[in-house]
């Protein structure tokens, strides 16, 4: 894949020698489509369900044209196209991406709602351009960057989204976060199904209501180099 993975386009980077350039907004925006696609053949198109349980901007390649491609599914699951819930003995993912359900079972039951909790917490990060769990912050109300993007929300801000200069990209943006916000909620029947996730992102703004606040943080964070797991004590 010539462009390599998504993540080195998306995130604000303090070097000065890095030349890779940040992605327009309407780029992203057809990348997360792209990428919602891709994880509604995975759940529904497939004559075996496959829930992925590892979306990250790491784990999306791009093509020549920009197109994305849903890639390593070492932690992934398989189940019949008639299960909605699945049965699993050990928490798998990355920290910062883990649907609530899939580490804690009092949070619901796993399901392919839990690739939608990844899903919604890689867009909101693509539009916001850093991690959604930063270690260095200075402001421990900045740690979790749903709750940051969601105040920001709340007052109107555009605050400093990544070229957001038209009305237009700053309505993509603020579609995207929305969208991203609806996919992160605590209780997975709160979540919509990536196949309505497409819908909202292909139709009006206007269709889409504020979401309620992210109540939950990802679990603590362990060192960057060990990020992915595939059980969590």
């Amino acid at each position: 894949m010539p462009n390599g993975s998504l993540e080195k386009f998306i995130y604000t980077d303090s070097n000065p020698l890095k030349t890779t350039p940040h992605l327009e907004l309407e780029r992203l925006f057809q990348i997360s489509i792209g990428i919602a696609r891709g994880l509604e053949y995975l759940h529904r198109g497939c004559n075996t369900r496959i829930l992925h349980f590892d979306i990250k901007p790491h784990n999306i390649l791009l093509d020549e044209n920009f197109f994305p491609k849903i890639s390593d599914f070492g932690l992934s699951k398989l189940c019949t196209r008639k299960e909605s819930i699945i049965s699993m003995l050990d928490a798998r993912g990355t920290i910062g991406y883990i649907a609530p359900e899939v580490y804690c079972r009092n949070f619901g039951r796993v399901s392919a709602k839990s690739d939608v909790y990844s899903y919604g917490m890689m867009i909101l990060e693509m539009v916001g351009g850093r991690k959604n769990v930063e270690a260095l912050v200075s402001r421990t109300s900045e740690i979790y960057f749903p709750n940051w993007v969601y105040e920001h929300l709340e007052q109107g801000s555009n605050f400093g989204l990544l070229n957001a200069e038209t009305e237009e990209e700053k309505e993509i943006a603020r579609k995207m976060i929305l969208v991203g916000l609806w996919c992160i909620q605590t209780r997975p029947s709160d979540r919509p199904s990536i196949t309505k996730v497409i819908e909202l992102l292909e139709g009006s703004i206007e269709a889409l209501q504020m979401p309620p606040k992210p109540v939950l943080s990802s679990p603590v964070r362990s060192p960057p180099e060990s990020s992915t797991l595939s059980t969590l004590s």
